[in-house]
């Protein structure tokens, strides 16, 4: 199976140390990620290191470079406790919300974005939690892709495409055909991880997101969204009777 990474939570005050090493990482095995950047940041847990000044025209180089962005919802700020259409989580700052609301928050998002020089169509909702009505606005508001679901290749449920998450690293490091995405957050990363990330990076078949992007995708129906609506659920509760 071919990977491809998106990295989560990038703002100016990420943990720069690991995001860096990371970098490093990825630089050295020419991997090419996809990157969520929030419009806004005002959570105070992704508030690690002093803000870095450049922040901007660093993400622009980093696109430069033909790394992928996406915009990560607003303020990553968590806002009701709906797990929505993909309920990895059940949190969000989108699910539950009315449709106006949304839709002011993701053209306002999308407004910060291209003030600081970045166009995307590409949204990563914070806690993997979006609704309905979520889509509607961001459709109203011209992103057509979204980084979530499950699957072995992007599919589309009316206008919008999206580009599926890895249910279980394991069983996708196994896999042979298809592709998907590992959900990497530099700020938690340890030890461990690092050495783990290097061993994929090694041995696995990479694929930069841009090439992922342009993969034709497939139609899934009511039937497919109700299946990822359970297998979301039930990963859910996997994570917590660990």
């Amino acid at each position: 199976m071919k990977i491809c990474i998106r990295l989560d939570d990038i703002t100016d005050g990420m943990d720069w140390t690991k995001f860096l090493r990371f970098k490093e990482l990825m630089d050295r095995y020419g991997v090419k990620p996809l990157i969520g950047v929030v419009p806004e940041c005002r959570d105070e847990k992704l508030a690690i290191d002093a803000p870095r000044e450049d922040f901007w025209a660093y993400v622009r180089a980093l696109s430069d470079d033909g790394w992928t962005i996406a915009m990560h919802g607003r303020y990553h700020v968590y806002t009701t406790r709906k797990g929505g259409l993909f309920p990895l989580n059940t949190q969000s700052e989108f699910a539950g919300i009315p449709y106006p609301e949304q839709e002011r928050m993701i053209r306002e998002g999308r407004a910060v974005l291209e003030s600081r020089g970045i166009s995307t169509d590409i949204f990563m909702a914070p806690a993997h939690s979006y609704d309905r009505n979520t889509v509607r606005a961001l459709l109203s508001n011209g992103f057509t892709k979204m980084t979530d679901g499950f699957g072995t290749a992007p599919y589309t449920d009316g206008q919008m495409t999206w580009y599926p998450i890895s249910f279980k690293k394991s069983a996708s490091l196994a896999a042979k055909d298809g592709i998907t995405t590992f959900v990497v957050h530099c700020n938690t990363l340890d030890e461990k991880n690092f050495e783990e990330y290097e061993k994929i990076f090694r041995e696995q078949e990479m694929m930069p997101y841009s090439e992922y992007l342009k993969i034709p995708p497939v139609k899934r129906g009511a039937a497919g969204r109700a299946r990822e609506w359970l297998m979301a659920s039930a990963k859910r509760w996997m994570v917590k009777l660990r």
